[in-house]
C-alpha cells in the first residue's frame, strides 16, 4: 500500500476516534460545572484546556464554559476541536478517495457540512451526541464495508492508539479541580462503560473497580488495556517480524511499556497518582505515533496534533 494512502487511513481513524473522545469528556465536564456551583469555573475550564492540549490567550482573566465550547467543539484552527477532527478525517478521506468507501466518504462529508459555527448554549448535550452517533456511524460504515486487509488494520491501528490516548485523557481529569471531579459513575456513563461495569462486578462503582475497569479490563473496548491489545494486534498484522531477541520494532515496544507498567504495577499505587500514570500513557502513545510514522509514512510534512498535552 502507498504511504500516502496508509497514512491518510491512519488519521481518519484517529480523527474519528478524537471527535468522539473530546465529545464525551467536554459532555461530562461542562455538565459538571452546571450542577455543582462549589467549582471554581476559571481554575476547571484552564484545567481542562490543558488536559485536552489547549491553552487559553496569554493574558485572558477569567476563563469560562463558553469559551471552553468555543475552542474544544466549534473553533476550526484548532487541532484539539471536534470541528477541526471531523473536517480533517474528511480531508483524509478525500486524499484517499480511491480507497475509501462511497460510505464512509458521504457519511464524513456529510458530518462536516452539518457541523455548526456556534453553539446554543441550551443544545450542548444534544450535539455532544450528534457527534459521538456520527463517529459510531463512521466506524460502523467502515467495519461493514473494508476487508481486513491492511487498509482496515491502518485504521483501526488509528482509532486505538487514539482511542488508548483519549480514555487517558478522561481518566486524568477525574482530579481537574480540588474541590470535587466527577463521580466514577459518571466517568463510566461517558464512556458507555455503566452497564457493562454492573454486569462484571455487580455493584455500585467504587474508585477501584470502575478504574480497573476502565483500565485493565481486557474485554472491554474502551478500556486502555483492551486499546492497547487491539494496537498490537494491527501493528503485528501490518508489520510481521518473528524476532528471536526483544521486539525490533519500535511501536510493539512502546505499547508494550504502556501494557506492562499498567498490567503489573498495583492498582492502588496507579490511583494515588492517577493524572501522572495517565499523562505517562500519553507520552508513549505520542512515541508510538511517532514511530508508526518514521517507520510508514517517511513525509517531510509534520503530522497534525497528535495528544500532546503541552
Amino acid at each position: 500500500m502507498l504511504s500516502r494512502i496508509a497514512e491518510s487511513l491512519f488519521w481518519i481513524g484517529r480523527y474519528i476516534e478524537r471527535s468522539d473522545g473530546t465529545a464525551r469528556i467536554l459532555d461530562v465536564h461542562l455538565q459538571l460545572l452546571l450542577e455543582d456551583p462549589w467549582i471554581d469555573e476559571d481554575t476547571a475550564c484552564r484545567s481542562l484546556l490543558s488536559v485536552m492540549g489547549s491553552f487559553p490567550p496569554e493574558g485572558q482573566d477569567a476563563v469560562t464554559r463558553q469559551d471552553v465550547l468555543t475552542r474544544l467543539a466549534v473553533d476550526r484552527t484548532n487541532p484539539s476541536s471536534i470541528a477541526y477532527s471531523l473536517q480533517s478525517a474528511r480531508e483524509n478521506a478525500r486524499r484517499a478517495r480511491e480507497i475509501v468507501s462511497t460510505e464512509l466518504w458521504e457519511t464524513l462529508n456529510t458530518t462536516y457540512s452539518r457541523m455548526p459555527r456556534r453553539l446554543n448554549a441550551e443544545k450542548v448535550h444534544e450535539f455532544f451526541g450528534w457527534v459521538r452517533e456520527r463517529a459510531a456511524l463512521a466506524v460502523g460504515v467502515t467495519d461493514s464495508s473494508t476487508s481486513r486487509d491492511e487498509a482496515w488494520q491502518f485504521f483501526t491501528l488509528g482509532r486505538s492508539i487514539e482511542r488508548t490516548d483519549m480514555t487517558a485523557r478522561l481518566l486524568a481529569t477525574r482530579s481537574l479541580t480540588e474541590e470535587s471531579g466527577p463521580s466514577w459513575t459518571t466517568i463510566l456513563r461517558s464512556c458507555g462503560a455503566y452497564e457493562a461495569y454492573l454486569r462484571t462486578y455487580r455493584g455500585m462503582p467504587s474508585a477501584r473497580n470502575a478504574a480497573e475497569f476502565l483500565l485493565l479490563d481486557r474485554l472491554f473496548p474502551r478500556s486502555i488495556i483492551h486499546s492497547i491489545q487491539r494496537a498490537e494486534e494491527c501493528m503485528s498484522a501490518i508489520d510481521p517480524v518473528a524476532d528471536r531477541v526483544g521486539h525490533s520494532n519500535a511501536v510493539l515496544r512502546a505499547l508494550g511499556r504502556i501494557r506492562n507498567d499498567l498490567e503489573y504495577r498495583p492498582l492502588p499505587e496507579i490511583l494515588s497518582e492517577l493524572p501522572e500514570h495517565m499523562d505517562n500513557v500519553q507520552r508513549v502513545t505520542r512515541e508510538a505515533s511517532e514511530a508508526i510514522r518514521g517507520r510508514f509514512f517517511p513525509t517531510a510534512a509534520e503530522p497534525n496534533w497528535i495528544g500532546e498535552t503541552s
